[in-house]
């Protein structure tokens, strides 16, 4: 009942509504997709920061991995090389659309609400040290994405 009154509100803030369940699940999608929201942005910027270093173009990677096994949302929609997504922070200096400090508490949430559950979840953890050294190396009010840079500076 409450879902159907509020649906008219939420279709006027998005394009798609899920319910998710009972009480408590819609946080649980939402720490969960986050979660994969951060291990993916760093697994597309290592392998364009391993592109960089073996030569490979970033518009030829993206061409590539865009359309293959590689395809994902972090690769096509926000993409952390500057080029290949016209709209994505790359493009802008990584100017925030969504902080590395709000990722980092995505990522926090998720790894405590993994060990209440008991669920493992060792590339969420690892996610969470790396965007927490990348926001105490004074970057929290970058983009997510910048985290790119970072990897670059072999700081991680």
């Amino acid at each position: 009942a409450a879902f159907a009154k509020a649906k008219p509100l939420l279709e006027a803030m998005g394009k798609t509504i899920v319910h998710a369940g009972g009480a408590g699940n819609g946080q649980a999608a939402k720490i969960c997709n986050n979660m994969v929201l951060g291990v993916s942005m760093i697994a597309v910027s290592e392998a364009f920061v391993l592109a960089e270093k073996l030569g490979l173009d970033a518009q030829k990677l993206f061409d590539i991995s865009s359309k293959s096994s590689g395809q994902c949302w972090t690769m096509t929609t926000y993409c952390p090389v500057p080029g290949p997504v016209p709209t994505s922070p790359a493009n802008r200096d990584y100017q925030a659309g969504f902080t590395a400090a709000m990722m980092l508490k995505d990522l926090k949430l998720s790894q405590e609400a993994a060990r209440s559950a008991g669920a493992h979840t060792p590339l969420g953890a690892q996610a969470g040290t790396i965007y927490q050294h990348f926001v105490d190396s004074g970057e929290q009010g970058r983009d997510f994405s910048g985290i790119i840079r970072f990897l670059r500076s072999g700081k991680s």
